[in-house]
């Protein structure tokens, strides 16, 4: 890990990281988070009966869609040529109601793929939120963290 910030110059002004001298890798970033809600919201979900259709179907083209428009809403991020992007859900229980969503992305590139993990799985939780609020505005998005990256100079990284 560096110990400064990489996207000011030597004067304080924000800038793009320059990622031009830096060797193209295969490079990975997997990111986990949770929506909690009501046991009753849960329930439609996991029925496929809510009111604006197949929730989980949208939330996870939603994310696909997210991860590939990142650099348009974080301003420093580099434009990235994405090969893969897969949005996974697990349902929990009654006693622990909630949605965790798992986004994965990958490239092959000169720079890593973090951010667009971490949009990702944020605008498939929102988006769950979006079509589930008519039922339950109280729901909480939590816990959206990096679980893991590979790939370039930095190496590994798995949250323990």
């Amino acid at each position: 890990m560096s110990d400064s910030l990489t996207h000011f110059d030597k004067n304080g002004q924000a800038h793009m990281v320059d990622v031009g001298g830096k060797a193209s890798t295969h490079r990975v970033a997997t990111v986990l988070g949770r929506i909690d809600m009501l046991p009753a919201t849960l329930a439609l979900i996991a029925s496929g009966s809510a009111k604006k259709g197949d929730v989980l179907g949208i939330a996870r083209i939603a994310g696909i869609q997210a991860a590939k428009k990142t650099s348009d809403l974080i301003p420093l991020c580099h434009p990235l040529a994405i090969t893969r992007v897969a949005v996974d859900f697990e349902l929990g229980s009654e006693s622990d109601p909630h949605v965790a969503c798992t986004a994965t992305v990958e490239t092959v590139g000169p720079t890593g793929v973090e951010m667009e993990a971490l949009t990702a799985c944020s605008v498939a939780l929102l988006t769950i939120y979006d079509m589930c609020k008519a039922v339950d505005r109280g729901m909480v998005l939590r816990s959206v963290a990096l679980t893991e990256k590979h790939g370039g100079k930095s190496g590994s990284y798995v949250r323990s």
